[in-house]
């Protein structure tokens, strides 16, 4: 049957496609039929000799012809975990090369050979997991697109973004461009056949910003290496000749300032290891390659950017406070404001003199970046926040000076100065800026603890062709190359997506799922990159490496949602183009108008102050009218929110699609809970003891953890976790030695135990052993089974001893939670996987009715739900 498939692949599509049509097969069609080709062309075998490596490594590169690309609009998808279902149901089916699941745009796109599969075949396989499918035939015949993310230094206000916005989108082959001022950066999607990055940055530089990559369009196959001893023109071209002799090298590019490599590349073929090998390796050897330390010139420029605002305001402070101080407290000072009148010449006095000096360097030393940020702007044809800042502030320091110079070259006229406005208005502005810069530290922070989920290191093992390991290397694990084998110990990280081909083990996935129940691997099962390996050593084949991983896409997420810009953050971008224009023109109107009503005599005379006439009077409230609009908290405070927010939310578990997901909230009026690792603790831990003799409950624990400590099972875990509390601090725990142990699957474990027979598991294993279980017992299960714990016996010479119960115990500020939402008449409810009496019992001692209780949900009944409810709550 296999030969006949492979001979004809168009008849084989056809009796396909004649089966799914069958009507009484059709919701089966993507499963039954693709488990049993699947069957025939990549069941795995395992003879004797440890041949499991060479069969594993041959699955998959067996058939390499008749290579499609397929994309597939998928929606539902909410999270990496609907992220995760759908990708790992594509991939049971054969013959899928590739699968590239996109989240954020609710896409995916699967490449496979099309003699095995078929486009409709993979459509029906999505919508099998629950999920609505739709190829996108259109969008495959479009113009190719990237995405490049741009580091853009000088922005102050939102009249740069959007200024900047605007010069981009204008470029030819540009389709969309979003600039974020909170995290001053810019993602530009763009045809590269039509315009390059390099162009995008040239075009950045020529709006009056400084442009740095961050990242390209085809960062899945593109590496960044640091390499020292480069020196000169020829050590490059030498690399570069070196590199060019590898297969699967498609781009070089090599920054001799830097002395960093860029390359890009086929990552089926080569990869960073075998680079760094080719560079040490070319001419003398006098070369060292490494990983490029990425988001390092980054950091550096943000720490630069918090100590240059950090040190201005404190500078300016130091001018400031005198200039406060003697305007507007020592002036009611008997004393001191005797001092401070004494006159200089004619009508100039000591007080004027000292605010005029001490203003004089906060105006033109510490404040000429924003001479420098007004010039530019205006230099380019608009104008920003910088203009208006350096506007108001020298309207009131000039108007100052000529004050003071009119006092003192007249016997009469009497000062009226603003210089602890000009001062202190930059001093604002400078402690603005500089919580500004520290608001998007935290981000930074944020998504740097993301990518710490990953490990450091990971060890390589060299297979030979017999599928034995002869050689265990510890790597970066940035260098792990598609294919690899990475052996992961117990306790430790999983370096990259993967298949587990070699021993079993138990994952705790709660960083990508939210479900914090650990999760059975065994051979043939897929893992993820960043969660932790808990028990048994895995050798895992590396599938999914650098930004391919699970890991990389959420911190992809992350950062697509802090540069989306909310409604009201759109709506605010929209006036702040007209705002500084208006705000000059407003200042200019209240000049105006004021002037011309002191010309006319249109008030009284009595409201202008002795020292000053009415065109002096109208120029004050010009000022104070420009002055007053300086701090553009209308373009900022929305992306520093919703920037922040989505940062921290990340940090503790929690991913916000956007600023948009952030402003629909407010409407929110039913909240889904899932009950694991949400509503609980998401750990199992032994709450409770009931002993039916008597017996010291130290002596009791270590019995059953002697026996416990020989099983992977997680209860077995939270009984070996709670006897050690018991033990106390001590430095080394040796439990006794366990004689004839025996693990019976889904029943528990005996053993031989200092000279006692001890069992421990449910109770079908007493009644196999033929243990009785007298009435209390009985009772303490059947309490037990209706506060949601799970009820362990134990026996000891097949008597029974004592039970025990172990639960996912409830967060203490769940109850609370729960009790605020209703508060705020948002309904709660409970949708969870585990049984009925276990999500009842929560319900109850959270406070939700049981009518708002889902149990036994698969994922994509999950997804159902919480459809429905959006559908009938609208």
């Amino acid at each position: 049957m296999a030969k006949t498939f492979q001979q004809k692949p168009n008849d084989q599509k056809e009796n396909l496609s004649t089966c799914f049509n069958q009507k009484n097969i059709k919701r089966v069609k993507g499963v039954v039929l693709a488990k049993t080709i699947q069957n025939i062309f990549s069941k795995p075998h395992f003879p004797k000799g440890n041949s499991i490596y060479s069969e594993y490594e041959e699955k998959g590169n067996n058939i390499q012809e008749n290579e499609a690309n397929a994309l597939f609009s998928v929606i539902g998808m909410t999270c990496s975990a609907c992220a995760a279902s759908v990708e790992n149901a594509i991939k049971k089916l054969p013959g899928i090369k590739l699968v590239v699941i996109d989240v954020l745009n609710n896409k995916a796109q699967v490449i496979f050979n099309a003699s095995l599969v078929y486009e409709e075949m993979i459509r029906d396989t999505i919508e099998d997991v629950g999920f609505q499918a739709k190829l996108l035939k259109e969008e495959m015949n479009q113009k190719s697109s990237q995405v490049c993310r741009i580091q853009v230094n000088g922005m102050t206000c939102t009249s740069c973004s959007t200024t900047l916005e605007s010069a981009l989108q204008v470029i030819p082959g540009v389709h969309k461009a979003q600039v974020a001022l909170a995290t001053q950066e810019a993602e530009i999607c763009y045809d590269p056949k039509i315009v390059d990055y390099n162009q995008l940055l040239e075009a950045i530089g020529n709006t009056g910003f400084e442009g740095k990559l961050i990242s390209t369009g085809d960062d899945k196959s593109r590496i960044l290496l640091k390499v020292d001893g480069a020196n000169t023109e020829n050590c490059v071209k030498l690399i570069k000749n070196s590199l060019l002799e590898l297969q699967g090298i498609q781009e070089i590019d090599f920054d001799l300032q830097l002395k960093k490599l860029s390359a890009t590349y086929r990552a089926d073929v080569t990869g960073p290891r075998d680079f760094i090998r080719a560079i040490e390796s070319t001419g003398t050897g006098c070369f060292k390659a490494s990983i490029f330390p990425e988001g390092r010139e980054r950091d550096e420029h943000r720490h630069q950017e918090i100590r240059q605002y950090h040190r201005a305001f404190l500078w300016c402070l130091v001018f400031t406070v005198p200039v406060f101080f003697t305007s507007m407290v020592f002036m009611y000072i008997p004393g001191l404001k005797n001092v401070l009148e004494t006159k200089v010449v004619n009508m100039l006095n000591i007080g004027e003199v000292l605010r005029w000096a001490l203003s004089t360097p906060v105006q033109f030393i510490i404040g000429r970046k924003f001479y420098i940020g007004a010039y530019i702007a205006l230099s380019h044809g608009y104008a920003n926040m910088d203009v208006l800042i350096a506007l108001g502030t020298n309207a009131a320091y000039f108007y100052s000076v000529y004050s003071v110079l009119r006092a003192a070259t007249s016997p009469t006229f009497k000062a009226s100065d603003f210089f602890e406005t000009s001062s202190m208005l930059i001093s604002f502005i400078l402690l603005g800026k500089y919580l500004e810069v520290l608001a998007r530290g935290k981000t930074s922070e944020a998504i740097a603890k993301l990518m710490d989920l990953a490990p450091k290191t990971a060890t390589l093992l060299t297979i030979d062709d017999k599928g034995n390991v002869v050689n265990e290397e510890e790597v970066d694990s940035r260098l792990i190359q598609k294919n690899d084998v990475i052996k992961t110990i117990p306790g430790s990280k999983v370096a990259c997506d993967g298949l587990v081909i070699w021993g079993q083990s138990h994952t705790n996935e709660s960083m990508i799922t939210g479900e914090s129940r650990p999760v059975t691997k065994r051979t043939g099962d897929m893992v993820i990159g960043g969660t932790l390996n808990e028990n048994g050593v895995l050798h895992i084949k590396a599938t999914r490496v650098g930004s391919e991983t699970a890991l990389s896409q959420i911190v992809r997420l992350v950062e697509s949602a802090q540069m989306a810009k909310a409604p009201v953050q759109r709506f605010a971008d929209h006036i702040s183009k007209y705002f500084v224009p208006l705000v000059i023109a407003l200042s200019f109107c209240t000049w105006v108008s004021w002037f011309l009503a002191g010309m006319f005599k249109a008030y009284p005379r009595t409201w202008i102050p002795s020292s000053m006439d009415s065109f002096e009077l109208a120029l004050q409230f010009g000022i104070s009218v420009m002055v007053v609009a300086c701090p553009c908290a209308l373009g900022l405070a929305t992306p520093t929110a919703v920037m922040v927010g989505t940062g921290v939310g990340a940090s503790l578990g929690v991913l916000i699609k956007g600023g948009q997901a952030l402003e629909s909230a407010r409407e929110v009026n039913c909240i889904v809970f899932d009950k694991t690792g949400t509503l609980t603790i998401g750990k199992p831990m032994v709450v409770n003891t009931r002993l039916f003799k008597t017996m010291v409950p130290q002596e009791f624990y270590e019995l059953i953890a002697a026996a416990e400590v020989n099983s992977d099972h997680p209860l077995a875990k939270a009984i070996v976790e709670y006897a050690k509390k018991l033990r106390g601090s001590e430095e080394k725990l040796i439990w006794p030695e366990a004689l004839n142990f025996e693990s019976i699957t889904g029943q528990g474990v005996k053993a031989i135990i200092c000279n006692k027979e001890v069992i421990v598991g449910n109770k079908s294993l007493m009644l196999e052993e033929e243990i009785a279980i007298p009435v209390e017992a009985e009772e303490a299960l059947a309490e037990t089974e209706g506060l949601a714990q799970t009820g362990i016996l134990v026996s000891i010479h097949k008597e029974l001893i004592g039970v025990l119960a172990i639960s996912d115990p409830l967060k203490p500020e769940a109850p609370e939670v729960i009790s605020i939402l209703k508060s705020m008449n948002i309904e709660s409810m409970i949708v969870t996987g585990d049984n009925w009496g276990t999500a009842n019992a929560i319900a109850k001692q959270v406070g939700i009715d049981s009518k708002y209780v889902v149990a036994e949900a698969k994922p994509e009944q999950k997804a159902e739900k919480v459809k429905e409810l959006q559908s009938t709550r609208n």
